[in-house]
């Protein structure tokens, strides 16, 4: 007997010890990470983003669930799949909406399938397949799920993109010098001159937890933050209510880095931590001095990663630049179900002859790993 699945539009509507119980630990996937996005209405009414959770329930019991939402274009996913909309739109017809699980505005990898059990997480999965084919909705996707669950949906009929993210990984450092220690002459002797150049600016560091962060270090974090994307013209995703709720909800998880000069504070980067990994997320400065970027948001998060005894640092989405500073290529995915067949077939053609690329390329980013030797990772 099918247990009942219901589609929640609040997640303040579910349990957060329930929710919380099949998340784990990765804190992107908690309740209240995910309640913080739908109170500060950077998902809802307005935003294109319509939550509709799925739940699967059994004698009252939460047993499994996917965060999923309706979705009216594709920004903030990080996954692009602005092309197949075109070619939607080229032959009349609509792409959006869209059926998107995914963590909003947010690329980890992790968990999207989550469950008592790989039986009730298929049993979700084929009754939420069943919702999305019953609806009108051109597609469903799914964004950065974990291998577990990347096997479950490509076993229920979807198509599998591969992608590629930089991570670093913790070889057992004992300290930064260790780190650089493994890397390769030229790029040892690049990091050294980036970390000089910002200590010779009169820059320092101090890392807040989230029971030192206040008020004051929040709204100069969401100044900085908000600067960077003035200066591209744009508006950003998420507002200053988002942080302060993640901070107040989340406080073991939040952690800010603060760079002053002369005792003034001139950046700040935000992330996100739990015991595995360091989550490198959002970041600005009042001004440009040289490196600080690097310096910010890679070199010192690798140090506190190391003196934590982290097992990796994600550095976000994209970025080359990221791999002659420590960070390796890390393969990832994303699933997708097209309505219209015509279109699935193109795009699973697509999709193949995309992965051929993304294996070479895959292959030239090891060939280019900053390390000494392909065993010092």
């Amino acid at each position: 007997m099918p247990h009942p699945i219901r589609f929640i539009p609040r997640l303040a509507d579910i349990d957060p010890a329930a929710w919380n119980a099949l998340a784990g630990s990765q804190p992107c996937v908690q309740h209240a990470f995910l309640s913080a996005f739908e109170h500060s209405g950077a998902v809802g009414p307005g935003s294109g983003w319509h939550p509709r959770h799925a739940t699967l329930w059994s004698d009252g019991q939460l047993i499994a669930a996917m965060p999923l939402y309706e979705k009216w274009h594709s920004w903030g996913e990080y996954v692009f799949d602005w092309a197949w909309a075109q070619a939607y739109e080229q032959h009349g017809l609509a792409y959006y909406p869209k059926w998107l699980s995914a963590i909003p505005f947010t690329p980890v990898p992790g968990r999207r399938l989550l469950g008592v059990s790989e039986a009730a997480r298929t049993e979700l999965l084929e009754a939420v397949l069943a919702r999305v084919r019953a609806s009108e909705h051109s597609s469903f996707h799914v964004l950065f799920p974990t291998a577990a669950d990347a096997r479950l949906l490509e076993g229920a009929g979807l198509m599998l993109r591969d992608g590629v993210q930089f991570h670093w990984q913790n070889a057992g450092y004992a300290d930064f010098e260790a780190f650089l220690a493994s890397l390769n002459r030229d790029k040892r002797k690049k990091i050294r001159q980036e970390r000089r150049r910002v200590r010779e600016a009169g820059i320092t560091f101090r890392w807040l937890r989230g029971d030192e962060i206040d008020t004051e270090a929040l709204e100069f974090f969401y100044r900085c933050y908000a600067l960077t994307y003035a200066l591209r013209r744009s508006m950003p995703y998420l507002n200053e209510a988002f942080f302060a709720q993640v901070h107040r909800d989340m406080p073991a998880h939040t952690r800010l880095l603060v760079a002053d000069r002369a005792g003034e504070p001139v950046a700040c980067a935000w992330f996100l931590m739990d015991d595995e990994a360091l989550y490198g997320r959002y970041w600005g400065a009042l001004e440009d001095i040289s490196c600080l970027h690097f310096e910010t948001c890679y070199y010192q998060a690798i140090e506190y990663a190391i003196a934590q005894g982290l097992q990796r640092f994600e550095g976000g989405a994209q970025g080359e630049h990221k791999l002659s500073r420590g960070l390796l290529s890390t393969p990832t995915c994303s699933a997708h179900w097209i309505r219209d067949t015509r279109f699935a077939d193109a795009i699973d053609d697509f999709l193949r002859r995309e992965r051929q690329g993304m294996s070479l390329y895959l292959d030239e980013l090891n060939e280019r790993q900053p390390f000494r030797t392909a065993t010092a990772k």
